[in-house]
């Protein structure tokens, strides 16, 4: 009996150690970022997050690299924007955009952020990062 437990406890780590990849978070390294104010069409009407203030809208643009060798779904970019005084512009938000695809190397990407018209430039884009998943993600409340 106490070998079999043995083999039971031995076979239960072995399959606990090992994980599947697409369980485990993908960093990617995040260079060359710029921004620039949107075009026309992207702009017009816009607001604020969570009031009706004025916005102004501004496309983030960058490089993700995938040392992973694999193909990344659902990376998410994480980072802060401060205007020209220093003051944060999303103050309660790290999460600014995501990418559905990032293929093995490098890749440009672009996301749109709308920052509080009050706020002035030139702004200034620190600490951002940005990690992925090697499989397919399913999120609670979208359906397929």
């Amino acid at each position: 009996m106490a070998f079999r437990a043995t083999i039971v406890a031995f076979l239960i780590m072995c399959f606990g150690l090992m994980a599947s990849p697409a369980q485990a978070m993908t960093p990617l390294d995040v260079s060359n970022l710029a921004y620039a104010e949107c075009p026309a069409e992207y702009a017009e009407g816009i607001v604020d997050s969570g009031s009706l203030g004025k916005a102004t809208c501004y496309l983030v643009t960058g490089t993700l690299t995938n040392n992973s060798g694999k193909p990344i779904l659902n990376a998410d970019i994480f980072g802060r924007i401060y205007d020209k005084n220093n003051n944060p512009v999303m103050q309660n938000r790290g999460r600014l955009g995501g990418v559905d695809y990032v293929p093995p190397g490098s890749s440009d990407f672009e996301i749109r952020v709308s920052i509080a018209a009050n706020q002035p430039p030139p702004l200034k884009l620190k600490n951002f990062k940005a990690s992925g998943f090697v499989g397919k993600v399913r999120r609670q409340g979208r359906i397929d």
